[in-house]
């Protein structure tokens, strides 16, 4: 009786149970806690918390390769790029290109701010030994990017999956707490009263060629950032049409919510014990921090070097925009310029270098993937 007893419990969960797993569990529940009670980016950290507990329990098989339910939508969403992309989807339905294309120079600030991305690649593989694959998927993080770096760890390092993506999204929720700081030490209160001049209007047509043109440019530049640049472009074109109001409607709301669900639970459940408790994962959230902090801060001396030759100064605060975190940091950048003026808005023009920025992520991981992979 008593070996039928304990047969019976080694079949349970209970029976193998881990102080990783256990400890996991705290991580997941965590990540729930900010996203539901802080709100921070609640729409990807709380199915990512949520995948994380169901990856440590024992026996679930959840993540079993070939037969796991969420290995499934691992394999199949994004293994075979099929998630990430219909993202991109849905940000491009939701995306105005207009501040943009009234100011066509600071596209240069969105370029800018992927300086991070660079610079943190480098750190990460000559200073901590972090191999080329590592410090790829690191340095992307520094975008402010989430889907961008989930496709590109998916593809380089997929180990490191799930620790870059809660870092990413948990930066991209800190974005009002550590971007001011950065803007302000590297800029003077005359610098961060400088208002913008209106920029021309811009006509239906540049709106509807853009996307396609932008596509024809990247893709051919760099084929590696297809399938998202691709995606995010006929979403806008979706948007700019007017004519397809049912897709637009569904690209910026049904399927990007559906596809939202099935990124956050597979990225998540990568989170295993396993995986997530190494020495490794500390550096991976340092690291992604001083990404982000380089990202700001290269965008912010870039406009103050585009000052130098121009006529018409543009305010630098809008070099903090530059990273991808739409519409988060263009908010950031109106609130600290109206700290110093009251009457200064610089929300539309911060737009323009933040939709730069996406394109910017994307080209720098489409690089990545041309060179290393």
């Amino acid at each position: 009786m008593f070996d039928a007893i304990q047969s019976l419990s080694a079949t349970t969960g209970f029976w193998n149970l881990t102080p990783g797993m256990v400890f996991m569990w705290a991580v997941g529940l965590v990540l729930i806690y900010l996203a539901i009670s802080k709100q921070y980016e609640p729409l990807l950290l709380l199915p990512i918390g949520f995948g994380i507990i169901l990856a440590n329990l024992p026996l679930a098989g959840l993540m079993e390769p070939g037969e796991g339910l969420l290995w499934k939508f691992y394999e199949y969403g994004i293994q075979w790029e099929v998630i990430p992309p219909l993202i991109f989807l849905g940000l491009g339905a939701l995306t105005d290109f207009g501040p943009l294309l009234a100011m066509p120079s600071l596209i240069f600030l969105g370029a800018a701010a992927q300086g991070g991305v660079y610079l943190t690649f480098f750190i990460a593989n000559s200073l901590l030994g972090f191999d080329l694959m590592e410090s790829a998927t690191i340095g992307i993080i520094g975008g402010a990017d989430g889907p961008t770096t989930i496709f590109l760890a998916s593809k380089l390092a997929p180990h490191m999956l799930g620790i870059c993506a809660v870092a990413a999204y948990s930066y991209m929720a800190l974005v009002p707490i550590i971007q001011p700081p950065v803007m302000k030490a590297l800029t003077s209160e005359k610098e961060r009263r400088i208002r913008m001049k209106k920029g021309r209007k811009v006509k239906r047509l540049e709106k509807l060629l853009f996307p396609i043109i932008a596509t024809f440019v990247i893709v051919l530049i760099v084929p590696a950032s297809a399938p998202l640049i691709s995606m995010f472009m006929v979403g806008n074109l979706f948007r700019e049409s007017n004519v397809v109001e049912r897709l637009t409607k569904t690209s910026q709301e049904e399927l990007l919510n559906i596809a939202t669900i099935f990124l956050g639970l597979p990225v998540g459940a990568t989170m295993n014990a396993e995986n997530f408790l190494q020495w490794k994962v500390i550096f991976v959230f340092v690291l992604g921090l001083c990404a982000f902090i380089l990202s700001t801060a290269v965008g912010v001396c870039i406009a103050k070097v585009m000052n130098l030759f121009r006529k018409n100064k543009i305010n630098p605060l809008l070099g903090a925009a530059g990273v991808s975190a739409v519409p988060m940091a263009a908010r950031v950048v109106h609130k600290v310029g109206q700290e110093a003026d009251k009457k200064n808005y610089l929300l539309m023009y911060a737009m323009g270098p933040n939709v730069a920025g996406v394109i910017g992520t994307v080209i720098a991981a489409g690089i990545f993937l041309t060179l290393l992979q």
